[in-house]
């Protein structure tokens, strides 16, 4: 009880904390554009690294994440989890539990927005917050931005600019989200795979059931599994 206490309180702290940041950088005309002319969007990493990675979207699902962590442990597999603000907010614990197993954390923004649509004032102001707050909870710069849907703008990428953040896509999506099949989710991460991909998955049911066949073949396929940022050759 006084665990779950504890939890609470924090989280309050947290939201309060990283909504005030937010609201003060945004009032403070903080919002000023910034050229992505070398261009900050990454759809996968250098084939020269010998290796691909595993990203997950998160807005959901602290059990079958603390599954997905317990099988990457087994494989002894390293990846990128994307997390959405709203989510970390209510999960603390278990953001805390990713990065402490050695995975990279980055935005997935705060409330799954279609950012396609969104200004550039509108996009920071979605982005932001959801930065602030995982970098107070695992106490280290995030740098990596993984858009809803994959739905962009150039105000998207100007806003990430400004953050001096990257904007990280796929070359391999499972689409596991709509579709229970193991055999499709299996062919969609592993057919023809090469070195430098990025394979977007979601900590969905069928993702944990197929995740040991997709490790067994990245390993039997001569590849390693890396971050996202270690892909990119930081």
């Amino acid at each position: 009880m006084k665990s779950k206490l504890i939890t609470v309180i924090t989280n309050v702290a947290l939201a309060f904390v990283v909504l005030g940041i937010s609201f003060i950088g945004y009032f403070n005309g903080d919002v000023k554009a910034v050229s992505y002319k070398n261009t900050n969007l990454y759809y996968g990493g250098k084939e020269e690294t010998g290796a691909v990675s595993l990203t997950f979207n998160v807005y959901e699902s602290a059990q079958n994440i603390n599954s997905i962590l317990d099988i990457l442990d087994e494989y002894e597999a390293k990846a990128t989890f994307f997390i959405g603000g709203s989510w970390a907010d209510d999960n603390v614990d278990c953001v805390r539990e990713i990065f402490s197993r050695g995975h990279e954390l980055g935005s997935h923004g705060y409330f799954h927005k279609d950012h396609a649509k969104m200004s550039y004032e509108a996009n920071l102001e979605e982005i932001r917050p959801s930065v602030k707050l995982l970098e107070m909870i695992c106490g280290k710069k995030i740098e990596l931005f993984a858009p809803p849907s994959g739905a962009f703008c150039e105000n998207t990428l100007s806003a990430c600019a400004y953050l001096n953040m990257k904007v990280i896509m796929w070359s391999r999506d499972t689409i596991d989200w709509r579709d229970k099949n193991e055999t499709l989710i299996y062919e969609r991460a592993t057919k023809n795979l090469k070195a430098g991909e990025f394979i977007l998955c979601h900590p969905k049911d069928v993702t944990v059931k197929t995740l040991p066949k997709i490790l067994t073949y990245i390993r039997e396929a001569g590849l390693k599994t890396c971050t996202v940022s270690e892909n990119l050759g930081e």
